[in-house]
């Protein structure tokens, strides 16, 4: 059976990376045909990764969130399905072209830590209520992160007034501000409740609901500031300053989600 992973796992990486080039051949030369073959590879690493997830799961007996290897990769996994759900609409291949490489990232990152399969037993019913949606609510700030990224770049542009092919592939900056306040406001609810589920596997774990573990206190800032940017959008904060606090708000995410390993946050998920 972990042959059988693997096996499925390494294709699934080589197909990240051959998604990743035809989406920068696309970017260089504005060929549309790289653009729905860089689409097709994706979809395709897509369906082998969740294969992949799949045989993980059933040789851990458990979801497959047991080690820093399982978390990478099961984000990798979350963030590439939740851009196929926006391209079915919006057809934003630029985004593609962010996300093929850091799943690509993501991917080998969780091969370089792979550790074997270890069945683990006796898991606590709030495991899986924690991590489907605070990593669902990840995925989705990657998604809000990139449109920011994009948002920021475009509007550099409009103003300089420079002339780029890129520009012509971008939706405005109204439809790019509003993608980003529906990522912050879907991946604000699921982190939301991410983290109450995460303080009652803390309190069954660990017997209090907070111990001051750098991943909850950079997590709940996250927090805040995410909440903070939603409600201060009625008062005219958007476009650049949305933009801003969305890449400040997923930097401290990012930090949480590292130094989360190793520490007593890594013990709870195990």
């Amino acid at each position: 059976m972990d042959r059988l992973y693997l096996n499925f796992f390494e294709l699934g990486l080589v197909l990240y990376l051959a998604a990743t080039g035809a989406f920068v051949f696309q970017l260089a030369f504005n060929w549309r045909a790289a653009g729905r073959i860089a689409l097709v590879v994706l979809t395709l690493a897509f369906a082998t990764d969740t294969i992949a997830l799949l045989l993980r799961a059933s040789a851990e007996g458990s979801v497959a969130v047991n080690s820093f290897h399982d978390q990478l990769s099961f984000l990798a996994w979350l963030i590439v399905g939740a851009y196929l759900l926006l391209e079915v609409r919006y057809h934003l291949s630029v985004v593609g072209a962010l996300v093929s490489p850091l799943a690509f990232l993501l991917t080998f990152s969780a091969y370089a830590v792979y550790s074997g399969a270890e069945r683990v037993q006796g898991q606590s019913v709030w495991l899986p209520a924690h991590v489907a949606p605070a990593f669902l609510g990840y995925a989705i700030f990657v998604l809000a992160f990139f449109v920011s990224l994009l948002y920021l770049l475009q509007d550099r542009q409009l103003k300089g007034k420079r002339k780029s092919s890129m520009l012509g592939r971008l939706p405005s900056l109204e439809t790019l501000d509003e993608l980003n306040y529906r990522f912050v406001a879907w991946g604000f609810g699921l982190f939301t409740v991410g983290i109450i589920t995460g303080t009652l596997l803390a309190k069954q774990r660990w017997g209090e609901f907070w111990t001051w573990e750098p991943v909850q206190v950079l997590s709940t800032i996250a927090w805040l500031l995410y909440a903070l940017l939603l409600q201060t959008r009625a008062a005219g904060w958007r476009g650049r300053k949305a933009a801003t606090l969305t890449i400040l708000g997923f930097a401290l995410l990012v930090v949480s989600f590292l130094l989360g390993f190793p520490g007593r946050h890594a013990a709870t998920l195990g």
